[in-house]
């Protein structure tokens, strides 16, 4: 092993132990008001961005923000082929640029946030960022490794990418290619059998190539959770009916983190140990998100949030 990949992982586990992790994710969601939780904020590292925000979207930004600075820390400290790992990883963020904007080019226009600035670990987003309509956008993402989305509406483009996002993470990242087919699963579930939308081609091909070729043609849920291969089947084994799909999304992280911590404990220095700790670092600001968002109910924790912390 490299003394790049020792180095990396060395410091991807410094940084995991300077997280609030559960307990601190209770305490704050504990909070009566979202400015006293900002202030337990304030100890951890996501106070970098946090200690200017302003109101709950801006803060849960902030945590995300956070997150997204210790990837592109913890790239510059691996070798190469260490960072390029990582790009999969942080798809989620390109994903929020396109989706911010696309609110800003519709009829209902928004003003969109900064777009979160990767580094080394875009995919393709300084070409997306001058795509001034859905329909170059769709072109752009065509031409990059994200793939053609196939459409131009917005659901279409964002669909399109969250697909890709977990079929280029189960190709590019071995450790992670479990959690990558659950959240195909669960996408699907979603799109198929919640909002009854047909998913365009390329989704569906990305979808056979990590699910097969039966989930994604199933004419019901319970077709589909039969037909999905035992590498994802765990993401919707305890949810029979559609109106609990909200717990195995809540499953979904409870296995990231669990898997995540597993690899962390591992003794060699290598992917396995970086891997692990994007994902508890990933799920930490999860669990940091919602528990703001109890804070600001006046420290009433959501079941989403009890499910998981």
């Amino acid at each position: 092993m490299s003394a790049g990949w020792v180095a990396g992982a060395v410091r991807a586990r410094a940084l995991v132990d300077r997280y609030p992790g559960a307990g601190g994710a209770r305490e704050i969601a504990a909070c009566a008001t979202l400015d006293d939780a900002l202030q337990r904020l304030a100890g951890t590292p996501y106070s970098r961005y946090a200690r200017t925000a302003v109101g709950l979207p801006e803060a849960q930004r902030a945590v995300t923000a956070t997150l997204l600075w210790h990837l592109r820390v913890l790239a510059g400290w691996l070798p190469r082929d260490g960072a390029r790992l990582l790009v999969p990883l942080a798809a989620g963020f390109e994903i929020a640029n396109v989706t911010s904007r696309l609110l800003t080019q519709g009829s209902h226009r928004t003003k969109a946030p900064e777009p979160y600035r990767l580094g080394a670990l875009e995919t393709a987003w300084r070409s997306l960022e001058h795509a001034g309509t859905p329909a170059e956008l769709r072109a752009a993402l065509t031409a990059s490794p994200w793939g053609d989305p196939g459409g131009d509406t917005p659901w279409a483009l964002v669909t399109g990418m969250r697909m890709a996002a977990a079929r280029r993470t189960a190709l590019a990242v071995p450790p992670a290619r479990r959690w990558a087919e659950g959240r195909a699963a669960l996408l699907m579930a979603r799109e198929l059998f919640v909002y009854q939308r047909s998913l365009p081609r390329p989704v569906r091909r990305d979808a056979a190539r990590l699910l097969g070729t039966r989930a994604p043609s199933a004419a019901s849920y319970q077709e589909f959770r039969e037909g999905l291969p035992s590498a994802a089947r765990w993401a919707v084994a305890d949810v029979a009916e559609l109106g609990g799909l909200w717990r195995a999304e809540a499953a979904w992280w409870r296995r990231v983190q669990n898997d995540g911590a597993v690899m962390l404990r591992d003794g060699r220095f290598g992917p396995r140990v970086v891997v692990g700790a994007v994902a508890v670092l990933s799920v930490d600001a999860w669990r940091v998100r919602a528990a703001l968002e109890s804070a600001a109910r006046g420290g009433r924790p959501g079941e989403v949030f009890d499910a998981l912390a």
